[in-house]
């Protein structure tokens, strides 16, 4: 089992971008069953919520798949996979998926809060080849302020630490005879620089849970008289 937790707190944080009035929405659901070849694919680009995503696998063997996609610039709109509302997010992907064939399937994810776009700067990629495969997997990433139109400063304070701003992750239960690498960095210029890396060639099971997260909400300056009688 792989676990990697990363995170940021502080003054140096990223604020959590704002949540447009006028939202957009994207839902995809594929549940598949058959032998043959395919192809399959997603990918999102939004400047809105900083994100750049994609999904991509094909082959041509035995295949049983179920897989969803949802993304939303407001992040109240997105369930946290299992439908419950402690989780607000602006993309959850989960895919389950069974491969049995003599010709590799070959997929790819990946997964980046762009800080050119106002994210953190956080990128998380995935790609197999496999003859066989099982696995459960689920994607999580999150940018928005919930509460940009709370007037409250206090409550705007409680929402930001209770949400998943500026969060990406994923979690993989895999088990595959073949090759499957993933690939993790997070960079903040002239602070903080991360890089994680795995790589498995042969008949393996693995557990991995990899997460960046950065809270937005930022330290109280301090000027040089506080705490001193000046």
């Amino acid at each position: 089992m792989l676990i990697f937790l990363f995170s940021l707190e502080g003054g140096q944080a990223t604020p959590a971008l704002k949540e447009p009035l006028q939202d957009g929405d994207f839902c995809n659901r594929l549940k598949v069953t058959g032998t043959g070849a395919f192809e399959v694919g997603v990918s999102v680009k939004d400047r809105e919520i900083a994100l750049e995503y994609s999904n991509f696998m094909y082959g041509d063997g035995d295949l049983e798949m179920d897989s969803g996609t949802v993304e939303a610039q407001r992040a109240a709109d997105v369930p946290a996979g299992d439908g419950s509302s402690s989780m607000l997010l602006n993309l959850w992907e989960g895919s389950r998926i069974t491969y049995s064939g003599k010709t590799p399937m070959v997929g790819m994810k990946y997964i980046h809060s762009k800080a050119f776009w106002g994210g953190i700067g956080a990128e998380i990629s995935e790609s197999y080849s496999v003859t066989e495969m099982d696995r459960e997997d689920s994607s999580i990433f999150a940018s928005t302020n919930p509460g940009a139109y709370t007037t409250d400063p206090r409550r705007l304070e409680e929402m930001l630490r209770a949400s998943q701003v500026h969060t990406v992750g994923i979690t993989a239960k895999n088990s595959f005879n073949g090759t499957w690498q993933t690939d993790a960095h997070m960079h903040k210029m002239f602070s903080k620089d991360i890089r994680a890396h795995e790589m498995f060639s042969g008949t393996f099971e693995v557990e991995k849970t990899i997460k960046f997260r950065e809270s937005p909400v930022a330290e109280e300056k301090q000027t040089g008289c506080d705490g001193i009688d000046c």
